[in-house]
């Protein structure tokens, strides 16, 4: 279920939700604006804020969010969801708070929260955190920490690691993600600096048969505009600067546009302003189409460009983040992550994405950060996610490409 649909929600509710989600994007927009951008996009980050980690203290009190939360959810939010629950009651799994909160103040038990950045606002835990049902199934140990901090007891935390797609991995082996990996790091290193180093590593984590030069070394690399197309700028920039490699084949660009009509065709606007019929585009006219193309796209993905959102924790599969400017106060915190672990870069001046980007590669820097990314961060979640909606629990592995 998608909240917010008309299909299943009824006027009142779904109006609820066009508001919300018109309002957002509105302010996310503003940041770029000149002179009154900041202050008005302030209004939307104040909303978002999330405190310093550091130092470690209690702040399970509710704050202003959690009781507009609780306003909005009396006033009929998620009352769709909370009617169908009734008809055919199932365990909620969510990657929203509302839903669960809303499912948590109505009694229901089964409530399992899948967490998709590494740190989250105290609006995602209950009113009374410690007489909470809500189960948390978290990316990273960071955010357990945090969780603990707003008061969730331990036994309702687990570390499960990003929800990756089934089609990514492969079976528990992990065998399309390992043959994916291989292909990946032998395009990222043009300058042969990675392989002299990591060739018996890489072999004994891929397997031999894996790591094999492709046929193909065109470089893949996939724009991320995000959903209220704020990014627009950025991808025009890079795509100028990248003109003669995509021209000549060299590099093959594709942008994300979501399932927003509006954004494909500022990205048809711009294949036609820059005369690259070569760029490709990801779209989908439902939520489910552009899934399914995502998961394609990011198979045959080797540099991932995007504000860092949720899209951060592909660098689990061994794609290597350039960073384009955080919106808010969790994508902050995912880029130190993502600069912790050395998945990721701050993406330098669009305009010459040409120069910086290709000095990246031939000194095997994305090459490193692929392999960072593809052993750090927990790519296992889909499977132990559903260990513990199936059996209450999930079995703890030591293994790098099980965790």
């Amino acid at each position: 279920m998608t909240l917010g649909r008309a299909s299943n929600t009824d006027p009142a509710e779904h109006q609820q939700w066009e508001r919300l989600r018109r309002s957002y994007e509105f302010l996310s927009r503003t940041k770029g604006w000149p002179v009154i951008g900041g202050a008005i996009f302030g209004i939307l980050d104040r909303l978002q804020n999330i405190p310093a980690f550091y130092p470690i203290r209690d702040m399970s009190s509710p704050s202003f969010q959690v009781r507009w939360l609780k306003g909005l959810i009396a006033r009929g939010m998620c009352r769709g969801m909370l009617e169908a629950v009734a008809a055919e009651p199932l365990p909620v799994v969510t990657t929203f708070y509302a839903p669960a909160i809303a499912a948590d103040q109505a009694g229901l038990s089964r409530i399992y929260c899948v967490i998709c950045d590494v740190e989250v606002n105290r609006a995602w835990v209950a009113e009374n955190p410690k007489k909470s049902r809500i189960v948390y199934l978290v990316p990273s140990g960071r955010t357990v920490g945090r969780l603990k901090q707003y008061g969730v007891p331990d036994e309702r935390i687990w570390v499960t690691g990003f929800p990756l797609p089934i089609e990514a991995l492969g079976d528990r082996t992990l065998s399309v993600l390992r043959h994916d990996m291989g292909l990946r790091l032998r395009r990222l290193d043009t300058g042969n600096r990675f392989w002299p180093l990591h060739r018996r590593e890489a072999e004994h984590f891929l397997g031999a048969a894996n790591c094999r030069a492709p046929r193909d070394r065109t470089l893949h690399i996939t724009f991320a505009i995000g959903g209220a197309g704020a990014q627009t700028d950025i991808a025009a920039a890079a795509a100028h600067s990248l003109r003669q490699r995509i021209t000549r084949g060299d590099v093959h660009l594709t942008i994300l546009a979501g399932i927003r009509p509006e954004v494909a065709k500022l990205v048809e606007q711009l294949r036609k302003d820059l005369e690259l019929p070569q760029i490709g585009m990801v779209f989908g006219d439902t939520l489910e189409r552009y899934f399914a193309a995502f998961t394609e796209c990011i198979r045959t993905t080797d540099i991932l460009w995007t504000k860092p959102s949720e899209l951060s924790f592909y660098c689990g599969l061994g794609i290597p983040i350039i960073m384009a400017p955080p919106i808010g106060s969790q994508e902050t915190f995912n880029q130190s992550w993502l600069v912790e672990i050395q998945a990721g870069y701050p993406q330098g001046d669009p305009h010459y994405a040409d120069q910086w980007l290709f000095h990246l590669l031939e000194g095997g820097r994305l090459a490193d950060a692929a392999w960072d990314g593809f052993l750090k961060a927990r790519k296992y979640g889909t499977y132990k996610i559903r260990e513990i909606i199936a059996h209450g629990t999930m079995e703890r592995e030591s293994s790098v490409l099980r965790r």
